[in-house]
């Protein structure tokens, strides 16, 4: 019935310009008798003359002085009007209650409820202020415990000329603490507690970097599909990697810790020696960011090859990954998420662009809908042979779908602050983007607990 599995600084200068408007004769104070001696020894006929600069030199002088003054009414230009970019980093109290997210793993609904609010919050509080025009983005990092509280940690990014550096950090800071003032009954917030630093683009980045879920601002283009689809943009979905067997593109998989990715069992079932393997992370997949060897490859004990069931296993590195802006992990989603009927999620990968077609080389995208899985067994689809622990994603007109060397890849969620989990993991269909066939994928939730399990994660 089925296909299979889808395996395979400036000196101002002016002041030193010469005055030649004086001409080049020297004066002299001299007695009449030697001036008679002059006069007697110069040839008759022949005056003295007037020394001058040569044209070509008071060209050069001139356009060097118009050099000097553009590059300094230029420089006085991008510094007093010109914006640039600045990061700040934000922290303030919250008394009498606990949380404990710090963005690397799951987080509990009422830190996700909290942190939204915040963000919900912030961005109101900048947009109805005197400096939206500056306002770029803002968001909580981190809620950790503090002091019988907790600590609130928030990122924030503006842009505005450099002239304007210390008076916009005030005037953001002003508007924080008013924030904090307005919510003291709904957060238990200390306005008096809030501290703002100015930090590099550098750090700004490490603090995401290593936060689940993140993915680089305005890397999302449109496009409906891998199937003929379009590129992916640079750290767009940075948890994405290669499985590579002997050097060539097979399957896809998710980096869910700095040593730990998730892929599909079927990748490895008839090539499970970890040697062959190596694992290629970036946008286009054979120029990677990073390369990692793999180590070892756990299979869920309880795969069926034949019915496609318990399509899971667990890739572990040799190597730990540097997280950067282009290469993070995905976070994992509570065992308790419920997807609904065209809830959005996104597949991605390298697979083919049509069912038996060309393998892409810029990784690609779909954009697709959560199909419920009545509707996928019903006789017309794939009557009945999707269990509870898969799920179904796409369009029963078709268009969208993953394909073959697809498999192993995310299938990906992104909750209400717009951090992405991975849901599902690209497991088997019929063709690619056939009508009343979307694709199936393993539903991550119901192996969370085995997934803990073996990597504690």
């Amino acid at each position: 019935v089925f296909c299979g599995h889808r395996a395979e600084g400036e000196n101002d200068t002016t002041t030193e310009i010469l005055d030649f408007a004086q001409g080049g004769r020297k004066g002299y104070t001299v007695s009449a008798a030697t001036l008679f001696v002059r006069e007697k020894i110069e040839k008759p006929g022949v005056s003295s003359q007037r020394r001058s600069w040569p044209l070509w030199m008071m060209v050069f002088i001139f356009l060097g002085v118009v050099a000097i003054l553009g590059v300094t009414i230029g420089l006085l230009v991008h510094f007093l009007a010109i914006g640039k970019i600045y990061y700040y980093q934000g922290d303030f109290y919250i008394s009498g209650i606990t949380y404990n997210d710090n963005c690397e793993n799951k987080t509990s609904q009422a830190s996700t409820n909290l942190s939204k609010d915040i963000e919900t919050k912030m961005l109101n509080a900048f947009h109805n202020s005197n400096i939206y025009k500056e306002y770029v983005n803002s968001e909580v990092i981190k809620l950790i415990p503090y002091a019988n509280g907790s600590s609130v940690q928030l990122q924030l990014t503006f842009k505005f000329p450099p002239a304007k550096r210390d008076s916009k950090r005030t005037e953001i800071k002003a508007i924080l603490h008013q924030m904090l003032k307005d919510n003291v009954a709904s957060w238990n917030a200390v306005p008096a507690s809030i501290k703002l630093m100015e930090i590099s683009k550098t750090k700004s980045e490490m603090l995401t970097n290593n936060c689940c879920g993140r993915r680089l601002d305005n890397s999302i283009i449109a496009g409906n599909k891998i199937v003929n689809g379009q590129n992916a943009l640079e750290g767009a979905w940075p948890w994405q990697a290669s499985m590579q067997w002997k050097g060539q593109h097979y399957c896809g998989a998710s980096l869910i810790s700095s040593r730990w990715l998730l892929s599909a069992a079927h990748c490895f079932a008839a090539k499970s020696n970890s040697k062959d393997w190596t694992v290629n992370f970036g946008t286009v997949v054979n120029k990677p960011y990073m390369t990692r060897k793999v180590q070892n490859i756990i299979f869920h004990e309880n795969y069926s090859s034949r019915e496609g069931h318990d399509d899971i296993a667990l890739v572990r590195l040799t190597e730990e990954v540097s997280f950067t802006k282009y290469v993070r992990k995905i976070c994992l989603p509570d065992a308790k998420m419920k997807l609904s009927q065209n809830d959005s999620v996104v597949v991605t990968g390298w697979g083919r662009l049509h069912t038996n077609g060309p393998l892409p080389v810029i990784l690609q995208q779909a954009f697709l809908k959560i199909i419920d899985n009545k509707i996928c067994n019903a006789p017309y689809a794939f009557s009945g042979f999707v269990t509870d622990t898969m799920l179904c994603a796409g369009f029963m007109s078709g268009e969208a779908d993953a394909c073959q060397n697809d498999s192993g890849g995310p299938l990906a969620y992104p909750d209400s602050r717009n951090i992405w989990h991975l849901v599902g993991i690209v497991s088997w269909g019929e063709g690619c983007g056939k009508k009343n066939k979307p694709g199936v994928y393993t539903r991550v939730t119901s192996f969370r607990d085995w997934i803990t399990t073996k990597t504690g994660l």
